[in-house]
């Protein structure tokens, strides 16, 4: 498939424009609502979709259905993120108004982390063959951990990251607004807001190394691996708002997702056996998903395990990247109680009296 420069230029000229009309619109900080969440989403999916005929009109059916296939890849295995970014901010109690803005600033890292990581997957693929296979084990061992419940430990408060963090600049004990960075008394400090953002970045990685690898197994060619990725990930804010306090309800969808995965990982293997024509792969794609989802919806959902703590999530505040786990079943927790030091929900913040307004500077020009 040959992408010219025009085209590269073109979309990521089209993606930084929507993404700046995304933050104008949520300037102000606010509850997304689900009125407006759900159009949103459905602003976002009708987006995603809309580029396929794009893509058809451009370059002819075929690499509109790989492109297609790939993007409902992503979109289904992006839900399985709303999970842990409910830990995440049931962990730090971010304000509800607060948490688009660190969902908006994720995304954007998201951009440019699946960007290099889809770079380095086909570079693998297109000098060393045998890393296919590598691709296809990784996924059906991946599978195989979802359907056992084994998915990504995630921790927030005591991730590498956020303590890497916080061995590079100190992080305060509450919030102020939508600021990342203030300057205190002379000396720039991180909000718990910016650990908040360390922690969904974190995650996203993670979740690279599954959704990469499955998305090369349906083409390998950059721009639609790519632009699947960036137009599936665009949308995933307003769907964590729009599901929010109903993700248990998907108690199935771990399942379907390992089923799709253990079929793009066979896929991979059987690469130089028999080529599995497109419209094959986006058919048990969306046909998968689509039973996960009705399955889920139609059973109830398991009741929680004896390491819950209660509705607020796991008693360690820790759960599985599967989307099994009963994470946040609340959807996410308003308030402002303080967790910059990743202290365990339920402890009490610092009051009025122990801070010092006065000696808070906000660095930019972020509003409240």
């Amino acid at each position: 498939m040959d992408v010219p420069a025009w085209a590269w230029v073109a979309f990521l000229g089209g993606l930084l424009l929507l993404l700046t009309i995304d933050l104008l619109a949520h300037r102000k900080a606010h509850v997304i609502g689900f009125r407006e969440a759900a159009w949103w989403s459905v602003g976002w999916v009708s987006l995603g979709v809309g580029f396929a005929f794009v893509i058809w009109a451009w370059q002819g059916p075929g690499a509109a259905g790989e492109y297609t296939a790939a993007y409902l890849l992503e979109k289904s295995l992006s839900v399985d993120n709303l999970f842990v970014f409910a830990l995440i901010f049931s962990y730090f109690k971010v304000p509800r108004e607060y948490q688009h803005r660190v969902l908006f600033y994720g995304v954007l890292g998201a951009l440019v982390l699946r960007f290099l990581f889809i770079a380095a997957g086909i570079a693998l693929l297109d000098n060393f063959h045998f890393v296919i296979y590598l691709f296809g084990a990784f996924l059906l061992y991946t599978a195989f951990k979802m359907v056992r419940g084994d998915g990504v430990d995630m921790d927030p408060g005591n991730s590498r990251a956020v303590k890497l963090l916080r061995k590079v600049i100190p992080v305060t004990d509450e919030y102020q607004g939508q600021h990342f960075i203030l300057r205190r008394a002379g000396k720039l400090v991180a909000t718990p807001l910016l650990a908040v953002l360390v922690a969904v970045e974190t995650a996203d990685v993670l979740f690279a190394f599954d959704s990469v690898p499955a998305a090369l197994g349906v083409t390998n060619e950059t721009f639609l691996v790519y632009t699947a990725n960036a137009l599936a990930i665009l949308g995933l804010r307003s769907l964590f708002f729009l599901l929010s306090g109903l993700m248990e309800k998907f108690h199935h969808l771990a399942t379907g997702l390992a089923v799709i995965l253990a079929f793009i990982g066979v896929k991979m293997l059987l690469t130089d056996v028999w080529h599995m024509p497109i419209w094959l792969s986006l058919v048990v794609i969306a046909a998968v998903l689509t039973g996960a989802i009705v399955w889920s919806l139609a059973t109830a959902p398991p009741a929680e395990g004896d390491g819950d703590s209660g509705p607020g999530g796991p008693a360690a505040g820790s759960a599985t990247a599967t989307g099994t786990a009963a994470v946040a079943g609340a959807g996410p927790v308003a308030g402002t109680a303080a967790a910059g030091t990743g202290a365990p929900r339920g402890e009490p913040g610092p009051t009025d009296g122990e801070r010092r307004e006065s000696d808070v500077t906000p660095v930019g020009d972020q509003r409240h």
